[in-house]
């Protein structure tokens, strides 16, 4: 088996910069027509220059994914533009408060309940039976480490990808004979925009160090390999599982 993508459709949400681009480009490298997502199509643009001009098939749609629009959107322009969907990436994340739970107000945990959990239950919702009539698809949650064991200041967030591990599995048990797999990436610190209160702070950044086997932050390229694997039929028998990629924090 090859990590061939030719003729797949990639759908990417939370897609113009960080983990969710470099997901993008890798499976576009390898063959997949891919379309991409954020909240602002001039990052989006640049996102969608670099693809095509490496030779990749890529459209841009701006859209909020914490609205049901938004997300119907998106799946319908992967519908009209390229007729299908195999492979959906949930990438978008919020985590819009750093501190203790007991100072995160109502609309905080509502949002991140929103974006988190909610968009990624209904985007695959809406994924399913168009890839359960072509026969199958890979669908891809963007995780955390935090899912398993909360981090100090991020009490709400870890809350919600403790919720997006379950929702990998439960849909990975339900829709296996569908032969649609779901799986969960669930990176430690990686160096984004998304995580900069965390490595930004010398002294948070020394503390996350003393955690970590590999003594660095994870890259982009790093997540994206993975995804790469588990969007591809290399990775034909991996379902519900949580792969995580944190240079042995959870050890």
């Amino acid at each position: 088996m090859e990590f061939n993508l030719t003729n797949k459709v990639a759908l990417i949400t939370g897609a113009s910069k960080g983990i969710g681009e470099a997901i993008a480009i890798i499976l576009a490298q390898h063959g997949a027509k891919v379309v991409i997502n954020s909240r602002k199509q001039e990052e989006l643009d640049k996102v969608v220059e670099k693809i095509k001009s490496a030779g990749g098939d890529c459209i841009s749609v701006v859209a909020n994914t914490g609205e049901a629009a938004g997300l119907k959107k998106l799946v319908d322009a992967a519908l009209e533009k390229y007729g299908g969907l195999d492979i959906v990436v949930n990438n978008a994340a919020s985590n819009p408060v750093f501190g203790p739970v007991i100072q995160n107000e109502d609309w905080a945990f509502d949002k991140i309940m929103s974006v988190n959990v909610k968009a990624p239950f209904e985007l695959s919702k809406l994924a399913y039976p168009i890839m359960k009539q072509r026969g199958g698809g890979s669908i891809i949650n963007i995780s955390s480490i935090a899912g398993d064991t909360p981090d100090p200041g991020l009490g709400l967030y870890s809350v919600s990808k403790a919720a997006l591990n379950m929702l990998t599995k439960v849909t990975a048990k339900e829709w296996g004979l569908d032969n649609i797999r779901v799986n969960a990436i669930c990176p430690g610190l990686i160096k984004t925009k998304f995580s900069q209160a965390l490595w930004q702070d010398e002294n948070i950044l020394k503390r996350f160090m003393k955690m970590v086997p590999m003594g660095r932050m994870g890259t982009v390229d790093e997540i994206a390999g993975l995804a790469l694997f588990l969007a591809s039929d290399v990775s034909g028998y991996c379902t519900g599982g949580l792969y995580a990629a944190d240079g042995g924090t959870t050890i």
